[in-house]
């Protein structure tokens, strides 16, 4: 079963009270640990610019880069040392946009997983390109929600969240997406889970935990980590766990609890996903 990973590789700044630090991010740089750490079969496809970030990828053979004009930076600040659910974030909003003619595969498909970082990255003509492709599609929603905001240096501004007047067009016919509570509120700003055509809706909250809309809702109790060491990319995580169980026919539930158990795996360590045993 080959899973397509499809999403730009971004330049992380990380900074807490104690440290500033800079490492490779994206939520496909993340997602691609988990699916390499439980052997499944996968090709990440992936935009930027800054080549020194490949190096940290877990496994080169399975990246297919697309080099573009730009790299997405990121800032995410932690201002409080002991609540790492709190984040600053600001971005350089890059327009590489990744264009139907660019994605000309020539492998078998079984699954996609899409991961804007902004809504510059997927055009709606390639979301209905991939979508002729009739296999299931994991979509991130927080990147097609992110919009420039005040503007903190010479290149970079801060996020705020908006709903895009063409989401029917992005989410019809999508089978998963995953957002958080404060992006549901305003993607389902009505509650009305069933205004588009999906059969899964995976919303987190952190540390409260996550929920999963069917038909029914299921609630996900996170598991509960004493030391956090880095939070950042643990959604990206979260996705990627919840999506490998799915494809193992797991149940929505099941793959839910499994998906917090590893998430709470990443919360203890630096960096992206690594098993604990």
């Amino acid at each position: 079963m080959t899973i397509v990973v499809i999403g730009p590789l971004a330049q992380d700044q990380i900074i807490t009270q104690n440290s500033k630090t800079y490492a490779a991010g994206g939520a496909s740089y993340f997602q691609s640990f988990v699916f390499e750490e439980f052997n499944m079969d996968y090709v990440a496809v992936a935009n930027f610019n800054n080549l020194d970030l490949i190096r940290d990828f877990p496994n080169l053979g399975n990246l297919i880069p697309i080099v573009g004009d730009d790299t997405h930076y990121f800032i995410n600040e932690y201002p409080e040392n002991d609540n790492l659910d709190i984040r600053k974030q600001y971005s350089n909003f890059a327009n590489i946009p990744i264009l139907k003619d660019q994605l000309e595969f020539v492998f078998e498909i079984d699954v996609f997983v899409l991961n804007p970082l902004n809504r510059n990255d997927f055009p709606v003509e390639t979301i209905d390109y991939l979508k002729t492709f009739d296999v299931p599609i994991y979509l991130s929603m927080q990147g097609f929600l992110r919009i420039p905001d005040e503007k903190i240096d010479d290149k970079n501004y801060s996020i705020k969240l908006e709903k895009p007047d063409n989401l029917d067009d992005i989410l019809n016919g999508i089978t998963a997406i995953f957002l958080d509570e404060s992006e549901a509120k305003l993607v389902f700003d009505d509650d009305n889970y069933s205004r588009y055509d999906i059969d899964e809706i995976v919303i987190t909250n952190a540390s409260e935990g996550s929920r999963i809309i069917c038909g029914n809702e299921i609630k996900i109790e996170a598991f509960e980590v004493e030391d956090i060491a880095d939070s950042t990319g643990c959604g990206d995580t979260y996705m990627a766990a919840y999506i490998l169980k799915r494809l193992l026919l797991d149940s929505p539930e099941e793959a839910g609890e499994f998906a917090s158990l590893i998430a709470s795996e990443k919360l203890m360590s630096f960096g992206p996903y690594k098993s604990l045993i």
